[in-house]
């Protein structure tokens, strides 16, 4: 079961991690105790919008963005978790494939994927 505490929690904090700051430092511009900004990053507890606007006003980070990235953790998640409820593809037919990752056995909400960082630039005509 993909659980969007957890997927806001581990955005929230990549955010904090990002901008090289402590759970102590945005729970005090914040205004949250550290012990439940902490249960909020482990996706043990539900943040209201009160303290997440509160939050992403400490980390300078608009709600929006913030939200918009979880979507996007969302949407990976429940793609990782249709695919591994489908039929497994015998061993007879698999292909290898370069630079693949079994996630077998992870739960969805673990599984991160990243697009590849030679991205193209698509210009439309």
């Amino acid at each position: 079961m993909i659980l969007l505490r957890r997927l806001l929690g581990d955005v929230l904090r990549r955010q904090r991690q990002r901008q090289g700051r402590t759970l102590r430092e945005v729970s005090s511009s914040a205004r949250v105790s550290l012990g439940y900004l902490s249960e909020v990053e482990r996706g043990q507890k539900e943040a209201s919008s009160e303290l997440l606007s509160a939050i992403c006003d400490a980390l300078d980070v608009r709600m929006s963005e913030l939200m918009r990235e979880v979507s996007d953790e969302l949407a990976l998640a429940e793609l990782a978790a249709s695919a591994a409820v489908t039929e497994p593809v015998p061993a007879s037919v698999r292909r290898p494939m370069l630079n693949s990752v079994s996630v077998a056995g992870v739960p969805p909400e673990r599984v991160t994927i990243k697009a590849p960082s030679e991205a193209v630039d698509v210009v439309a005509a």
